[in-house]
């Protein structure tokens, strides 16, 4: 018996070998992160910025915005200027000034007899204040819970965060992307959200209407269905609930038809094998495939799983960029200057095939081409990382890769 047990035992040692090199590895990543930026000091973010201008597509117009403080004060007046209906959606609400000039003007606007709804991720603001989170009557908030009601521990539908970021005006603009709420978003990092206005607003509307109507008992009647069906601007929403992840499978299918070249901005890029073979097949027919990343994350165990994709990519042609000095939260691409997507999914397991998400799909030259020379002005604030540099990094730099590579399914 005891002979038979022995595999087991050593199995089991094996694994919390394994778990307890990996914590080490995490701590001590996350600890010399912090000692450096205790070193560096605080320090105003400087990067490009390209102008938001408005571009039609269609019978919609879209405005990208590539700084906070001209989103946020964008936003905040169709808040102020609401007249029926104010649907707000976001993962994050910061306790601070910027928070606080959005709270107000939600709670202003309802109390002029607009009607405001309020939905954020309850994990996500773990650390900010529950007073913060209570707003005043007449605004309706729906507080997305840590876990699911239920004690179904193997259903990975409960863990799927509400990492969506969209704003709704009485049904006529409508705002979604990458940027959470808060004054660190407004100046230091580099994020791309866009406004819409036209028929394409229902689809933002549609979002949150389902969103809230599964999970409040007090449902928002639609008023009518989407007014027109317009082939330049979808939205894809990722349902954890229902299995339903688009999102993945629009970026595969685009990535599929790249016959010229591919731009990705990605805050967190840890792809799994399905777009990691899309990108370097594609690279293998000639498409000029480009990918920009954080240097430095606000996420270093997300770096460190990136940095496993770094050989596989640079060896297949692939060139990454490495954004200095700022955090680049962004979740866009274009590709072939028609195809274009914004929204808030990052490449990687959490938003892929976890998380409640949304993204715009759209189909315009134009628009691309403006994407474009946002991302062209970002690589000009980035260095690339060639073949060379990369293999020559230290060896326990590449063990620690390896060690950290079973985490990859997590994120």
């Amino acid at each position: 018996m005891a002979d038979r047990m022995r595999p087991g035992r050593i199995l089991r040692r094996a694994l919390l070998t394994l778990l307890a090199a990996q914590a080490t590895v995490v701590a001590a990543l996350m600890g010399t992160t912090k000692v450096r930026k205790i070193l560096r000091g605080d320090h105003a973010a400087e990067f490009p910025v390209t102008p938001p201008v408005p571009l039609p597509l269609d019978e919609n117009v879209a405005t990208v915005y590539t700084y906070g403080e001209d989103l946020f004060e964008d936003m905040i007046a169709a808040i102020e200027n609401a007249q029926h209906r104010v649907l707000f959606e976001t993962y994050i609400i910061k306790a601070d000034a910027t928070g606080r000039r959005f709270k107000a003007a939600l709670e202003a606007a309802a109390d002029r007899g607009v009607e405001v709804r309020v939905v954020y991720d309850a994990f996500a603001n773990l650390v900010v204040p529950p007073s913060f989170l209570r707003f005043r009557p007449p605004v309706q908030v729906l507080r997305y819970p840590v876990f699911g009601p239920g004690w179904r521990v193997f259903d990975f539908r409960r863990y799927g965060r509400d990492h969506r970021k969209i704003l709704v005006v009485d049904d006529v603009v409508g705002y979604v992307g990458g940027y959470n709420i808060g004054s660190l978003y407004a100046t230091e990092w580099r994020d791309t959200h866009v406004r819409i206005t036209g028929p394409a607003v229902w689809d933002l509307d549609n979002a949150f209407v389902d969103f809230w109507n599964l999970r409040s008992p007090d449902r928002i009647v639609r008023e009518s269905g989407a007014s027109c069906w317009g082939a330049h601007v979808r939205a894809h929403r990722n349902v954890p609930r229902v299995l339903h992840f688009p999102i993945r499978g629009m970026y595969l299918e685009a990535i599929d038809r790249a016959s010229d070249h591919v731009h990705i901005t990605a805050a967190y890029f840890i792809p799994d094998h399905d777009i990691l073979r899309g990108l370097l097949e594609a690279a293998r027919r000639g498409v000029d495939v480009r990918i920009l990343v954080p240097e430095v994350s606000n996420h270093v165990l997300a770096d460190w799983l990136s940095r496993g994709f770094y050989s596989s990519l640079l060896d297949g042609g692939v060139r990454i960029f490495l954004y200095q000095d700022a955090m680049v939260h962004a979740k866009t691409a274009t590709i072939d200057g028609i195809w274009s997507t914004v929204g808030t999914a990052n490449i990687d397991r959490l938003s892929l095939t976890g998380n409640y998400e949304i993204n715009l799909e759209i189909l315009d030259a134009g628009f691309a081409g403006h994407l474009e020379t946002v991302f062209a002005n970002d690589v000009a604030h980035a260095r690339e990382l060639t073949r060379d540099e990369w293999s020559r990094r230290p060896y326990i730099a590449k063990g620690c890769e390896l060690l950290l590579a079973p985490l990859r399914p997590f994120l």
